[in-house]
């Protein structure tokens, strides 16, 4: 390459860069909406959100905009922190039929005989066509982990922001998920007989390697690997969150039991579809729980016990209630949420379902799921109450950036609502 080009090139990388920070570090004011903080300072009918380089600076009541800010109208709009998708997939999965590799899922490997050194930071792709079609909907961050290895453990899950940066990654093994369902009994012994003892014998090999020697040359005979022991060991401790996915009381009540022989676990209920059973017990022990509040028919025998007043009830015990889908299509968690305040679950706790409920189950509520001064300026304005299912998300921000509101299905809705009919269907293009 010539030094000519060289230099133009340099240039124009300068010039990017400098636009891209100029953006980033742009100052915008969000003027006069209903501002949901999900702070202490509760709702504000009429406020003023102000973003500064990518963070938010200041709620001020009113609609006064300070000079060298960028003002966006929100009279009259709803304005939220950025929704979390707390339980899904994003990045692993595209379409589940299609051929191809999907990340999603694992099969046997030497390096783990029970799944928990699985690690999903490696496997996210932030071209996913899915994450945009998410983020228009208001969610900014997400948890996504494995949906299935077949294994004992489901291996450890990670935070991720969705603004479609290649860097995604706000918090890596930011969870362990463990199955005790149905699902996961079938899949270890047939029977929770075997499973159970078999979840006990692995943390009880993970305390024992603390203290041990784990290298290449050691001499390991545990029913883990020595991959799965570390990998277990921050769990043992208390320092990684310990999901598990259980709907039948009968299994909850094993999962509590759980902790009182390993007492720093810190457990989050999974699904429960049941939980509302041990309410008092999921409070006493302080285990959080992701649901889907959707579920009020029993599909199996694990699913007794199904109502749609699940989450109002476990609320209402004093339970951190989260709502969730195990599924890429996380975004109609909103929906989910709304039925759930329809059915006796407080509209504030809905929204924090969706916010800084799930952003302190990972341990991030320093950085994202309110609107309080210094954390990223993930945020929403909405045409109205977003847990109402004719409400839009209109312009979302992530780390105090517009990001384009389109996706894969809004263009081939515009593709063929606006097509050349000259052409045949195949031959039109958005």
């Amino acid at each position: 390459m010539s030094l000519l080009k060289k230099m133009s090139l340099a240039a124009s990388i300068a010039l990017s860069l400098g636009l891209s920070a100029a953006a980033y570090a742009e100052k915008i004011a969000i003027v006069g909406g209903q501002v949901h903080t999900v702070s202490s300072a509760g709702v504000l009918e009429e406020a003023t959100v102000l973003i500064n380089n990518g963070r938010i600076q200041q709620v001020v009541e009113g609609d006064s905009v300070p000079s060298g800010y960028r003002e966006i109208d929100a009279r009259g709009k709803v304005v939220t922190p950025g929704f979390i998708g707390a339980y899904t997939s994003l990045g692993l999965e595209e379409v589940s039929g299609s051929a191809g590799t999907v990340d999603a899922r694992t099969e046997e490997h030497p390096i783990s005989t029970l799944g928990a050194a699985f690690d999903v930071q490696f496997a996210i792709n932030n071209d996913s066509s899915l994450i945009p079609i998410t983020r228009i909907e208001g969610f900014t961050s997400a948890g996504t982990a494995l949906s299935s290895t077949g294994q004992l453990f489901q291996g450890q899950g990670a935070v991720i922001s969705l603004a479609g940066k290649f860097d995604s990654i706000l918090k890596a093994k930011a969870y362990m998920q463990l199955d005790v369902s149905n699902g996961g009994a079938d899949d270890n012994g047939g029977s929770r007989a075997a499973m159970w003892v078999a979840i006990h014998t692995a943390f009880e090999e993970a305390k024992f390697a603390q203290s041990y020697t784990m290298n290449p040359s050691a001499d390991w005979h545990g029913l883990t690997t020595m991959a799965d022991a570390k990998a277990l060991i921050p769990v043992l401790n208390g320092q990684v969150p310990l999901f598990v996915k259980a709907d039948r009381a009968a299994d909850i009540s094993q999962m509590l039991k759980l902790k009182l022989r390993f007492a720093d676990l810190r457990l989050v209920l999974v699904h429960g579809v049941e939980a509302w059973r041990m309410a008092s017990e999921l409070a006493a022990a302080n285990v959080p729980v992701i649901l889907n509040p959707e579920y009020n028919l029993p599909g199996s025998f694990d699913q007794l016990g199904a109502t749609l007043e699940n989450a109002a009830r476990l609320h209402k015990a004093g339970v951190k209630v989260v709502v969730g889908m195990d599924t890429h299509n996380i975004r109609l968690a909103t929906q989910h949420a709304g039925n759930a305040v329809a059915n006796g679950l407080p509209h504030s706790a809905g929204i924090a379902s969706l916010t800084i409920n799930a952003a302190e189950i990972f341990g991030l509520e320093e950085q994202i799921g309110s609107l309080e001064p210094g954390k990223d300026a993930d945020v929403v304005i909405w045409s109205g109450d977003p847990l109402e299912v004719a409400q839009t998300a209109e312009q979302v921000f992530i780390q105090g950036k517009e990001i384009d509101m389109s996706s894969r299905q809004t263009k081939l809705r515009d593709r063929y609502l606006k097509r050349n009919k000259a052409l045949p269907v195949g031959y039109t293009r958005p």
